[in-house]
């Protein structure tokens, strides 16, 4: 009965309209990658306008064909990751730059941390802070720099339920979510660092690590494409994922997907 909630609760907030084509490009993940893309498929053709392919490594897709790629690989967070080839780095590049909508599903902000187009198309990732900036919200919930080489290294503590707190709420992503709920059984990551630069961040919570709001969820525009980033949607084997049920999780991230396909 619950997920039949959910499912009517998504498709009621997104009116029939032509159906947008998405792909999520898996296959290497340090997280449990098949759980995480299953969850993605799901809420995203629950709310009748997307059509989801998946494209799992070393399978990867004509980036062209879509309206929105999701990017659910993690290679590894060092230098020695796993790279896409060349040829499909450039291609995913000229993507976005010529309009194509990105979307970055939790760990996939780990990856492909030598690839520099990767790192300002998400601003932020899981990079030590001699990498670059880091962003942080303070209590008055204004956005503050923290400079290179300052602040904690990316880390997290255990899952546990957590606040998260909407910052922009006038955002088409965080339309009709509350100002702030209880998200359950979640990784609260904290420390990332890069570029961050041209980011609106959309939601955060407060690290019981770091003592600060951490971003969790924000956009940029990169040449004439979109680029929406979660940091929510941990997913780890044999393992409950409530989190993924959350059904303001759930919203948020299929507006964030449509922002990030709608031209």
């Amino acid at each position: 009965m619950r997920t039949l909630f959910l499912v009517l609760a998504l498709a009621l907030s997104f009116p029939a309209q032509p159906k947008l084509k998405a792909v999520i490009v898996d296959g290497v993940n340090n997280h449990d990658w098949a759980a995480g893309t299953a969850a993605v498929k799901q809420i995203l053709e629950h709310t009748g306008r997307f059509t989801v392919d998946i494209a799992t490594y070393p399978k990867l897709p004509d980036f062209s064909h879509y309206d929105v790629v999701i990017n659910n690989f993690n290679g590894g967070h060092t230098a020695t990751g796993i790279r896409w080839p060349s040829e499909a780095e450039r291609a995913l590049v000229n993507y976005v730059r010529s309009g194509g909508g990105l979307v970055i599903f939790h760990a996939a902000n780990n990856a492909f941390l030598n690839w520099p187009e990767y790192n300002d198309m998400i601003g932020l990732g899981w990079r030590d802070p001699s990498f670059g900036k880091g962003l942080a919200v303070a209590a008055d919930h204004k956005v503050i720099v923290i400079p290179q080489g300052e602040g904690l290294p990316p880390g997290h503590g255990p899952r546990h339920d957590f606040e998260i707190f909407v910052l922009d709420k006038e955002h088409p992503i965080t339309r009709g979510l509350p100002d702030h709920w209880l998200h359950p059984s979640e990784q609260l990551t904290h420390g990332q660092h890069g570029p961050a630069e041209g980011l609106t961040i959309l939601t955060y919570a407060v690290s019981e690590v770091s003592h600060q709001g951490e971003p969790m969820d924000w956009v940029r525009t990169y040449g004439k494409g979109r680029v929406y980033v979660t940091m929510l949607g941990h997913t780890w084997k044999n393992e409950p994922n409530p989190n993924l049920q959350d059904p303001n999780f759930q919203k948020l991230f299929a507006q964030g997907v449509l922002w990030a396909a709608l031209k």
